[in-house]
C-alpha cells in the first residue's frame, strides 16, 4: 500500500506554557504508536488521542472512529511493526523518524508528525513514507543510520532560522548562494538514497538532475520543528513534474548543516486496498 501526504498547508507551532513539556509529548507519541498501532489496543486510543482528530494521510480518515477502524483493519492482517530512530519536539509538535512494516509489501521509512492539544493528547497527524532502499547510498549510508543525540538546546532558534533561510533561498527561490554559509564543506553526511556525502556529492546529484532536465524544487514550506541540533522541515514541491511532499531532517554543528535525512513521496494517494476502512 502506498501512503502519501495530502496538501500540508501552513502550520504554526504553539510555544505557550501549556505545551512546555515536550518530553511528555514525546513519550505520548512513542506510547501511542507502540500501544495503538503496533499493539493494536483500541482501548488506548482515548488515552493518547482526542477529538477533533485531524488526519492528513489520504488513506485514513479524520476522527477517532477512523483510527479505531484502522486498528480493526490491522488486526485482520499481519499487523504493523515499528522501529524509531529519532524523535524531536518543539512546542506542541513532535516528529518521529520511523521505519514501519505492514504499510506495504516492503518496510517503509517515514516521518510521523503529531500536534498535541493543551491536555497532552494527539489531535493532528501528518506523515510521509517511502520504501526502504535495497542498498546504501553512494556513500554507504542508509535512510535512518547516523547520529541521534540531541544537543545544543540553546541554539535551537538559530539552527531553525538557518534551515528556514536555506530552504527559502535555495530550494524555493533558486538563489545562487555560497553553500558553505549553510553546509559544512568539511563534513556533510548525506542519507538521501541517490546522493553522496559532501558538497561534491550534493553537486553531482543536482548536476545530474539539471543535465537530465529533471524538475526539482520546493513551492511551500509548511512547517519547521527544531530541537537543539536537529531541525525538521515539511514542504510541498515538484519532482519529475509530479507534485511532491518533501520531509527533511537536518543535523547542525557550529551553525552549519552536517547531516541530512529525507523522505520524498508523490502527493496523490494510491488506491485503497480491499477492506481498508478508508475515510469515516
Amino acid at each position: 500500500m502506498k501512503k502519501t501526504l495530502t496538501t500540508l498547508g501552513a502550520v504554526a507551532i504553539s510555544a505557550t506554557a501549556a505545551f512546555a513539556d515536550v518530553a511528555a509529548n514525546k513519550a505520548t507519541a512513542i506510547a501511542a504508536m507502540n500501544e495503538v498501532l503496533v499493539g493494536l489496543d483500541v482501548s488506548k486510543i482515548d488515552t493518547y488521542f482526542a477529538e477533533p482528530y485531524i488526519q492528513h494521510n489520504p488513506l485514513a480518515g479524520s476522527g477517532l472512529d477512523a483510527l479505531r477502524g484502522l486498528v480493526a483493519y490491522a488486526k485482520e492482517g499481519p499487523g504493523f511493526g515499528l522501529e524509531t530512530a529519532r524523535i524531536i519536539g518543539e512546542g506542541d509538535m513532535v516528529v518521529m523518524h520511523n521505519v514501519w512494516e505492514g504499510f506495504g509489501p516492503a518496510p517503509m521509512v517515514a516521518f510521523d508528525v503529531f500536534r498535541f492539544n493543551d491536555e497532552g493528547k494527539i489531535v493532528e497527524h501528518w506523515d510521509n513514507l517511502q520504501p526502504v532502499a535495497d542498498a546504501p547510498n553512494p556513500s554507504g549510508r542508509t535512510q535512518i543510520d547516523g547520529k541521534t543525540e540531541i544537543t545544543d538546546l540553546d541554539k535551537t532558534a538559530e539552527n531553525k532560522a538557518l534551515v528556514e533561510d536555506f530552504i527559502n533561498r535555495v530550494l524555493m527561490k533558486g538563489e545562487e548562494v555560497d553553500f558553505t554559509d549553510y553546509i559544512n564543506p568539511e563534513k556533510y553526511l548525506q542519507h538521501n538514497t541517490q546522493a553522496g556525502d559532501g558538497l561534491d556529492g550534493l553537486g553531482a546529484f543536482l548536476g545530474y538532475l539539471a543535465e537530465n532536465d529533471i524538475a526539482f524544487y520546493y513551492t511551500d514550506l509548511a512547517m519547521v520543528v527544531a530541537e537543539g541540533n536537529f531541525v525538521f522541515a515539511a514542504a510541498e514541491g515538484v519532482f519529475r513534474d509530479q507534485p511532491t511532499a518533501y520531509f527533511d531532517l537536518f543535523r547542525l554543528e557550529d551553525g552549519r548543516i552536517v547531516e541530512h535525512w529525507d523522505v520524498i513521496a508523490d502527493m496523490p494517494a494510491g488506491d485503497l486496498p480491499e477492506g481498508y476502512p478508508g475515510k469515516f
